[in-house]
């Protein structure tokens, strides 16, 4: 292949992958809620396919929670990591779902807990922010037709955390979760035992400990759940990465449904 011809396929190449990237984000509508007290929070949320507002027939929602790098208010950082795989065509035939991407104001944080502590203790409440996603969620359930029997959240690294506190917090509220490269307190992961988990790590994050994900695993085992835990060797902090595009996470989640 000539040089011109190489240079031609790389161009060609990117614009397919900015393409296929942009109509993946457009799938997700920019939305801001605002609750009573005028709090507002950015959000995107991505419709199932074939989703007839006229119809009865109920779907499963996925709350989606971003990392700290994409904090903000532009409602477009959250998307970077994880929607896209949510939004690919196979995925959107296969599991018609409503997706919530908020996003994290700049400052705040899902849980405001240190990241780099080896531990830390659960605080009394919610965070002001995660407050606002429950509520949105909530009118989002009288907007649509959602089946609150399969709720599912997922998040990483800041996201990750957010994912092992709301489980604990609110453990009737999930019929499975996906926490990536997060931590959560492991004196409280018992709360969360019948909750279907399968949690992702990277052997190599230095970010966040791996053991922050082992030692949740290790709490709920003792409790008496069951969950999953996958650690990839020689991947560091972004484990979200093969963590999402794993097409028997996807299956294994939307298989989930509270009894």
């Amino acid at each position: 292949m000539s040089r011109l011809c190489r240079r031609s396929f790389l161009v060609l190449t990117c614009l397919i992958g900015l393409t296929q990237s942009s109509f993946a984000d457009e799938l997700y509508e920019a939305r801001v809620f605002e609750n009573a007290k005028g709090e507002k929070l950015h959000y995107r949320l991505m419709v199932p396919q074939g989703y007839d507002a006229k119809g009865t027939a109920k779907y499963p929602l996925v709350l989606f929670l971003h990392g700290a790098g994409e904090r903000g208010a532009d409602n477009v950082k959250q998307l970077v990591h994880g929607t896209k795989e949510f939004a690919k065509p196979e995925n959107r035939e296969k599991y018609p779902a409503f997706v919530l991407a908020p996003q994290c104001p700049d400052g705040k944080r899902w849980v405001e807990v240190d990241w780099s502590l080896d531990a830390h203790q659960q605080l009394p409440e919610d965070s002001a922010t995660i407050k606002l996603v429950l509520e949105l969620m909530a009118s989002l359930q009288k907007e649509y037709r959602i089946d609150q029997q399969r709720q599912y959240v997922t998040g990483l690294s800041m996201g990750g955390y957010g994912t092992w506190d709301l489980i604990t917090r609110h453990p009737d509220l999930w019929a499975a979760a996906v926490p990536v490269c997060g931590g959560g307190d492991e004196a409280v992961a018992a709360k969360s035992v019948k909750v279907p988990v399968w949690a992702f790590h990277g052997d190599k994050d230095t970010a966040v400990k791996p053991h922050r994900s082992q030692k949740m695993i290790e709490a709920i085992k003792k409790a008496g759940g069951k969950p999953r835990y996958t650690e990839y060797p020689g991947v560091g902090h972004n484990s979200w990465a093969p963590a999402y595009a794993d097409p028997k996470m996807m299956e294994w989640l939307f298989a989930q449904k509270k009894s």
